[in-house]
């Protein structure tokens, strides 16, 4: 049986592949076929290494695809990848490339045909735009696969996941769960938060990752 996620986050830089990686991982431990992908991706270099010799690689595409025990191409794993690290939108602009939405969900369908769980990174928060017209939310909405959002624990986080989480709800797509990841060494009140979020949002808490410590998931 098919079983994918989708994993956004509340921002950038929130550990959205750090938890990626890990429920790769997870599922691989399992004995399940797993693979990641990431739809799109910005601030890639020249890979000098491996089957991906020459082409433009994001450090968290590297990240998806050592967690995983799928081989697959680049292009089904990343169909769009850009140089600056910049917002997807303004990288795919200046390339003279207008991201296809439609391109990336028969990307997701192929890898699910060699795979039991395709786990899908996100870029940057859910309302990141893709194109001029589309955000990844569309892209949600299109993949309509169940949601694990991962909370950036710092300051502020309760009122971006609670947002998020409207955002994810009111397009009718199912909140699988979340993840709260401590990003701040030195969180004050981290506890406090963590039980304000566990109040308010209906959904699990699949994990809760201590700074540099390992995610561990309830699935």
């Amino acid at each position: 049986m098919q079983q994918s996620y989708f994993v956004v986050g509340t921002d950038t830089n929130v550990g959205k592949t750090y938890v990626a990686s890990a429920l790769l991982r997870h599922f691989v431990s399992s004995g399940k076929r797993a693979v990641g992908m990431k739809p799109v991706a910005s601030g890639c270099e020249l890979s000098e290494h491996g089957a991906w010799q020459g082409q433009l690689v994001n450090e968290d595409v590297v990240a998806l695809h050592e967690a995983g025990n799928v081989a697959a191409a680049l292009e089904l794993i990343n169909p769009y990848h850009f140089a600056p690290a910049i917002a997807p939108h303004i990288a795919a602009e200046k390339a003279g490339v207008d991201i296809d939405l439609n391109l990336i969900v028969r990307s997701y369908h192929a890898l699910a045909e060699m795979a039991e769980v395709v786990v899908v990174e996100g870029a940057g928060g859910f309302f990141v735009p893709v194109n001029a017209q589309q955000t990844l939310a569309d892209l949600a909405v299109k993949l309509n696969l169940p949601i694990i959002l991962v909370v950036g624990m710092r300051l502020g986080c309760i009122n971006h996941a609670l947002l998020t989480v409207e955002a994810i709800q009111s397009r009718g797509l199912t909140l699988a769960g979340w993840v709260a990841n401590q990003i701040e060494p030195d969180m004050p009140m981290f506890d406090e938060n963590l039980a304000s979020l566990r109040q308010r949002i209906a959904a699990p808490c699949l994990s809760v990752v201590g700074w540099q410590e390992q995610a561990e998931f309830s699935l």
